[in-house]
């Protein structure tokens, strides 16, 4: 062989080994990247199935007190300092 084909050969080997490289980096970046989208879904539905079993307490904490107290909107409901003080 030539030397000229020696260092077509090289070269060409070089790049395809390069690219073969670098397209594994790639997919292995992606990988990690989907892998914390995962993740960070799952981290998402773990905080909205807590905060959808403290709303649900909440609620039931109100109808206990609502059987218990007498509770007022506020509107109209006299014994407050309006018009008081004239």
């Amino acid at each position: 062989m030539s030397r000229a084909s020696k260092i077509t050969f090289a070269g060409t080997s070089l790049g395809a080994v390069a690219i073969v490289f670098l397209v594994h980096q790639g997919q292995q970046a992606e990988k990690a990247a989907m892998h914390a989208g995962v993740i960070r879904d799952m981290e998402q539905q773990k905080v909205k199935r807590e905060r959808q079993a403290d709303f649900e307490m909440q609620r039931e904490l109100e109808g206990e007190y609502r059987k218990v107290q007498t509770v007022h909107d506020g509107e109209g409901g006299g014994g407050g300092k309006a018009g008081a003080g004239g």
